[in-house]
C-alpha cells in the first residue's frame, strides 16, 4: 500500500487565505489613517484640552486645583458672558437676514440675464470679499471716526452733526455694516453658483404656463436653491457667534462703547491673555462651541426638513 508523502498531505490541504472584503478594508484604512491623525491633532486634541482646563482653577491655596463644574456654574451666573451672548444673539437676528437677502437679491439680478454689465458688476460685489478683515475694519474705522475720517469732515465741511457711529448705541449696528460689506459677495457667489445649475427645461416649461417673473423666483429659483441658502445660513451663524476681529479692531476708537466683553470671544480672549484666567477662559469658550454647534444644527434641521 502506498503511503503519500508530507508534501502531497500538506499540499491537499486548504491555504487559509485572507477574505478579498478584509484586504479592502484595511486599505481604506490605510487611505484615510493620514487624515484622521490630521484631524485627531489640530481638532480632537485642542477641544480636549480645553475641556481638561475647565475642570480646573488657580487658587490662592493650592494652586491649580481640580474644580469640576464650578467654571461652569461661574459662567452661567457671569451677567458679562450673558451680556455678550445676548449682543452676538441680537447681531445674529438683525445682521445675518438683511446680509442674505441683500446676497440673494443680487444673485438673482446676475440670474436674471438683463443686467447690464453683469460680469463687471458681480465681480465689483466680490471684491470686499477678497478684502483681509483687518483692513476692512480699519477702513471702515476711519471713516466712522468722528475726530478724523469720513464723519469728521461730513460734519466740518457741511456743518452739521452726524450721529457717532462708534458711540454705544451704534457700534452693533457700525459692526454689522462693516461684516455686511464683507460677506455680501461671498454669500452672493453661493446663491449665484447654485442659481445656474437649474435646469433650463423648467423655465421654458414655466414660460408655456404663463408664469412671470416673479412666480418663476418663488416657485422655481428659491425653492431649488434651498440647500445652498441653509448652508449660507449656518456658515453666517457661526461667524456671527465667531465675531472677534471687527470688535478688537475697533475697541481703541471706541473705547466707551466696545469693553473686553463686548462679545464672547472677545471676553475669552480677554481673560486668557490679559487676565490670566485661562480655565476660566476655557469654560467660555466649550459652551460657545456647544450654544454654536446647537443653533446651527437645529437651523439645519429644519432647512432639511423643508427640502424634504
Amino acid at each position: 500500500m502506498a503511503v503519500a508523502s508530507p508534501q502531497s498531505a500538506a499540499a491537499g490541504r486548504a491555504v487559509p487565505r485572507r477574505s478579498p472584503r478584509g484586504r479592502r478594508r484595511w486599505i481604506g484604512w490605510g487611505f484615510i489613517a493620514p487624515f484622521l491623525a490630521v484631524f485627531a491633532i489640530v481638532f480632537l486634541a485642542p477641544i480636549g484640552y480645553s475641556v481638561y482646563l475647565s475642570l480646573f482653577r488657580d487658587q490662592l491655596i493650592g494652586g491649580n486645583s481640580f474644580v469640576g463644574l464650578d467654571n461652569y456654574t461661574q459662567a452661567f451666573q457671569d451677567p458679562e458672558f450673558w451680556a455678550g451672548l445676548s449682543r452676538v444673539g441680537l447681531f445674529l437676528l438683525v445682521q445675518v437676514p438683511i446680509m442674505l437677502g441683500i446676497a440673494l437679491l443680487v444673485a438673482l439680478a446676475l440670474d436674471s440675464g438683463r443686467l447690464y454689465g453683469r460680469d463687471f458688476f458681480r465681480i465689483s460685489i466680490f471684491l470686499p470679499y477678497a478684502v483681509p478683515a483687518v483692513v476692512a475694519t480699519l477702513m471702515w474705522g476711519f471713516m466712522y471716526g468722528k475726530q478724523f475720517g469720513l464723519v469728521a469732515n461730513i460734519n466740518d465741511h457741511f456743518g452739521v452733526s452726524l450721529p457717532d457711529p462708534l458711540s454705544p448705541h451704534l457700534v452693533l449696528a457700525s459692526i454689522g455694516n462693516i461684516v455686511t460689506w464683507e460677506f455680501v459677495g461671498y454669500n452672493m457667489l453661493i446663491f449665484f453658483a447654485a442659481l445656474r445649475v437649474i435646469p433650463q427645461s423648467l423655465y421654458e416649461a414655466a414660460e408655456i404656463d404663463g408664469a412671470g417673473q416673479w412666480r418663476i423666483i418663488t416657485a422655481i429659483k428659491i425653492p431649488a436653491i434651498r440647500g445652498a441658502l441653509v448652508i449660507a445660513t449656518v456658515f453666517s451663524i457661526i461667524g456671527s457667534f465667531q465675531l472677534f476681529n471687527e470688535a478688537s479692531i475697533l475697541k481703541p476708537l471706541a473705547r466707551n462703547a466696545i469693553t473686553t466683553s463686548f462679545t464672547p470671544n472677545l471676553y475669552t480672549y480677554s481673560l486668557s491673555f490679559s487676565g490670566q484666567q485661562h480655565n476660566y477662559a476655557a469654560t467660555v469658550a466649550i459652551i460657545m462651541g456647544v450654544v454654536t454647534m446647537i443653533v446651527a444644527y437645529a437651523v439645519q434641521l429644519r432647512g432639511m426638513r423643508k427640502e424634504a
